[in-house]
């Protein structure tokens, strides 16, 4: 899907409309329920959003698709200058086009998206996360960074009363809370994915986290669903909805036409882990899904919690 080569000329790029428009079906096929929250923003907006999204999805390929065994340090590092002349209006790719216009119409520091390729980086020669913390630093780069690229298009709420007290002061900025919500998403996506990762030889929960269970390697990658693995998987999803707790208490600083989508977004990828525990914590033979019914019952809530909180 990927092409690194910087070798096809600008002039036979697709139209920067059209770009957007290959962006939301990249979107539409990869991030289903994401792509349901980006359809309550404005319009503008849900376009920057696919845009960030069809890049962050693209350089995921790069060490998750089909051409990952190729994929090398020089891959990762040619794609940063690809991103490079991309954030200096020289897109060299067809959805490029749409993420240089982003970046023209939202201005945004480069530094998240180079993260996340450094996040792309440790997949190359990691497979095994000793540590929670060293897992953490792998979500926020490979999920994290998409909070604060957001945030660029999201908006900043730049004060929600006039009292005199207030004038002067700086509108608080949720980066923390927007580094939180990816993190808590990439956990969810982790939570969701062990079985098809073990078979890819690829284990991401902390392996201190199996110890403590008295769970091993061995077990998970036979798919061992006991009472030691519902325990640890109880003990995860707990900590995700940590996460996504946190994330909450900064969407009321993002401009009011994000509250919906961010809500909607927020409560429909927190419901795979309802899913989980429905299906028994059963992750190996089942992939857990939010039902359209329960998406659709969904949305008048999130409507409701986008105007009160």
């Amino acid at each position: 899907m990927l092409q690194i080569s910087r070798t096809k000329p600008k002039s036979n790029l697709i139209p920067v409309t059209e770009a957007y428009n290959y962006c939301r079906t990249i979107t539409a096929e990869y991030a289903k329920t994401f792509y349901l929250g980006t359809l309550l923003m404005p319009k503008e907006k849900r376009k920057a959003i696919w845009a960030i999204y069809a890049w962050c999805r693209n350089t995921d390929e790069l060490v998750d698709g089909a051409k990952a065994q190729y994929t090398t340090e020089d891959t990762l590092a040619e794609w940063e200058r690809q991103l490079e002349s991309t954030f200096a209006g020289l897109p060299s790719e067809d959805a490029d086009v749409a993420l240089a216009d982003t970046v023209k119409r939202y201005p945004m520091d480069i530094q998240p998206f180079r993260d996340m390729i450094a996040g792309q980086q440790m997949d190359l020669y990691r497979n095994r996360y000793q540590t929670f913390e060293e897992l953490k630093l792998y979500c926020y780069r490979v999920a994290g960074t998409v909070g604060l690229m957001s945030n660029a298009v999201l908006g900043i709420n730049q004060g929600n009363s006039g009292v005199p007290w207030e004038k002067n002061t700086q509108p608080y900025n949720p980066e923390k809370e927007a580094v939180a919500l990816g993190i808590a998403m990439q956990l969810t996506n982790i939570l969701r994915d062990v079985g098809e990762d073990a078979t890819r030889g690829r284990i991401y929960l902390p392996l201190d986290d199996l110890a403590a269970f008295d769970y091993t390697e061995k077990d998970l990658l036979a798919g061992v669903n006991d009472d030691r693995w519902k325990a640890i998987m109880r003990f995860q999803i707990k900590r995700a909805r940590a996460y996504y707790q946190q994330a909450e208490k900064g969407i009321s600083y993002l401009i009011r036409d994000s509250h919906l989508p961010v809500w909607t977004s927020l409560m429909l990828y927190q419901g795979i882990l309802d899913a989980i525990e429905h299906n028994n914590y059963d992750v190996f033979n089942k992939r857990a899904f939010v039902k359209k019914p329960i998406k659709i019952a969904s949305l008048p809530i999130a409507w409701l919690r986008a105007q009160v909180l």
